[in-house]
């Protein structure tokens, strides 16, 4: 299949790859084989798991870290309590944990495990199985482990679940035991409180059991379609059972996830040199949220070769749009997401999701510590991609961005971008300081490389990182390299300061015929500075500043006069305009409004 190939070439470059921390790159491998059955009347399930674990790091590693998310479904979890402490509490959430009955618990147990046949010591702290080794794992070996293990699903609280608010019967995301990330940082176990995730890349091969009249869609690629049907395959063997199995392999993912219910319709779209798409959405939807399941399908098309164009070319063959859980998250070749939408809404969810195949599955970023370098880049190209679909023409797509975060930056309330994910006071702090935000990385950073640097950092970007796990600093590099400047100093005043930009025009004075303008930075946030001065009589003079600490400057536009370079330390900065005062309407500031200036009032000066 022609997704071997383009894994396999991603994956050459791993072993001559340096990251950005001065050591040679490497990362872990899991392969995982898994056999599980669902009851769907108890929505209890069991199953087995065996997991080859390669230790490519440096180091001899004599514990390991499962993560059990279903766990975080009881009274009493880390996810209960912080929902119920956090100021402002997600409604999806609230209390609705705390009220479980026994028999709705979500739980993950593990009911044994063996390290190369021999039985291991483990504790299960919450949502994390801490494990300890009978030997260690040297560095350079693997090692096998066996795992029986049985669960039960939880009511859709936040992400997965049974018995959706649509009626979607099964959303299976993050239900199996999943080993935990050991990197250059240490090892990730950290546990599931309500936001990201971070997974180890590796090749899954899963037999899932259960009701015939159940469709399945999800993660990889299915090995029996004539024996499934389902609009897999024709059904050509008979089975007397009541149950079906499904198989599922797929190469180099670091997740698995599926959905299934007994009412879904399953549609398929092929992209044009690209995967097939899976849409899987229920049959008991009103007819016109059917129409725009519909009506979504050569539009998500369209996004897949959007992507695949402008930032790297999607590795796999299939892609699954599923409705399911809570409102939309990205999973391995799929999403789940609701289906009861405005057509601009399903259509805005599902472009995001999928640019996370890119920014998140691809990269496999670490989300709990970098939420923001796929969210707000998902979140940047989505809303580009739906304003050329729905036909929209602005020349502020970004507005509704730059509001939030103006909110935001004046709210007192703002934490650095760089905060963990749990450990933001609020989750509207949390939710602009990822989303929108997030997006400003990539707008800001459009704004001081130039479009050209800016859609070949994001290609140059994936060239390099895709199938590893880039840092922020990894991707900053990338834009360095492409652009020539230097921009440690915006990573770092963006993403790890709360500093904000205001520059202002101070003044402009007349001396000898000529006009003396004087500009003025107010806030602590460098950025290079436009300048428009116009005429009484239309026309326009462009000027451009460089900061000096980028060593360099973009591509000047047309009819922009490059000007000496802003020292940041100097709050303020004069330049010479040949041109009486009198003949002058204004000076502006940024008047194409593509900087995150907290403070638009002080951006003019009219004469």
């Amino acid at each position: 299949m022609k997704h071997t190939s383009y894994i396999i070439a991603f994956l050459m470059g791993l072993n001559s790859l340096h990251s950005q921390n001065n050591f040679e790159y490497w990362q872990q491998h899991v392969d995982y084989t898994m056999d599980v059955k669902m009851d769907v009347n108890t929505f209890n399930y069991e199953g087995t798991q065996k997991l080859i674990y390669t230790n490519n790091s440096p180091d001899n590693l004599e514990r390991v870290f499962y993560h059990l998310f279903y766990n975080a479904f009881q009274p009493g979890s880390e996810m209960d309590v912080r929902s119920m402490t956090i100021a402002d509490a997600d409604t999806r959430v609230g209390d609705r944990i705390s009220k479980l009955q026994k028999e709705d618990f979500g739980f993950l147990n593990v009911v044994s495990l063996t390290q190369n046949k021999i039985p291991l010591k483990y504790t299960t702290a919450g949502t994390v199985l801490e494990v300890q080794l009978n030997e260690p794992i040297k560095s350079g070996e693997s090692a096998i482990f066996e795992m029986r293990f049985e669960g039960q699903v939880p009511p859709v609280i936040r992400r997965a679940g049974k018995n959706s608010q649509e009626g979607v019967a099964l959303s299976m995301a993050q239900w199996y035991p999943k080993m935990a990330e050991y990197d250059f940082e240490g090892w990730h176990a950290d546990p599931y409180i309500g936001r990201e995730f971070h997974g180890v890349w590796g090749d899954f091969d899963v037999k899932l059991t259960l009701d015939k009249n159940y469709t399945v869609g999800g993660t990889g690629y299915l090995q029996n379609p004539n024996e499934i049907g389902h609009g897999y395959g024709t059904k050509e063997t008979k089975n007397d059972s009541d149950l079906l199995t499904w198989h599922f392999v797929a190469p180099n993912v670091h997740d698995f996830t599926w959905a299934a219910d007994p009412n879904f319709v399953h549609d398929t779209l092929q992209v044009p040199d690209g995967p097939m798409l899976h849409f899987l959405y229920k049959k008991s939807l009103k007819r016109k949220y059917k129409k725009r399941w519909k009506d979504l399908q050569i539009p998500a098309s369209e996004i897949m070769q959007y992507y695949s164009k402008n930032v790297g070319k999607y590795p796999y063959d299939q892609y699954s749009v599923i409705q399911g859980g809570d409102g939309g998250m990205e999973y391995g070749m799929c999403t789940l997401i609701t289906g009861e939408r405005t057509f601009e809404g399903l259509l805005g969810v599902t472009a995001h999701e999928i640019g996370h195949t890119w920014f998140q599955f691809l990269m496999a970023s670490n989300e709990s510590k970098h939420p923001w370098l796929d969210e707000g880049f998902a979140e940047y190209t989505c809303t580009l991609i739906e304003n050329s679909i729905l036909g929209v023409e602005t020349s502020e797509p970004m507005k509704r961005h730059f509001n939030r975060y103006f909110e935001l930056a004046l709210s007192g309330k703002e934490q650095p971008m760089s905060t963990h994910a749990d450990r933001f006071a609020y989750n509207k702090s949390y939710s602009i300081s990822t989303y929108s935000k997030g997006a400003l990385v990539l707008a800001q950073l459009r704004y001081i490389i130039g479009e050209e640097n800016f859609w070949e950092t994001l290609k140059k970007y994936y060239n390099d990182w895709a199938f590893k796990h880039p840092t922020p600093n990894d991707f900053m590099r990338c834009a360095e390299k492409t652009s020539g400047m230097e921009l440690e100093w915006f990573l770092t005043d963006w993403t790890q300061t709360t500093n904000t930009i205001d520059y202002g025009v101070k003044d402009a004075v007349a001396l000898e015929g000529q006009t003396i303008i004087t500009l003025e930075r107010i806030g602590l946030m460098p950025m290079p500075v436009e300048v428009q001065v116009l005429m009484k009589d239309g026309r326009k003079k462009e000027y451009y500043i460089p900061l000096q600490m980028m060593r360099g400057e973009r591509p000047l536009r047309n009819n922009e006069t490059l000007l000496e370079d802003w020292a940041w330390a100097y709050p303020e900065y004069r330049f010479t305009v040949d041109v009486n005062p009198a003949k002058i309407e204004s000076i502006t500031i940024d008047v194409n409004k593509e900087t995150a200036d907290i403070n638009k009032e002080n951006n003019q000066l009219k004469i």
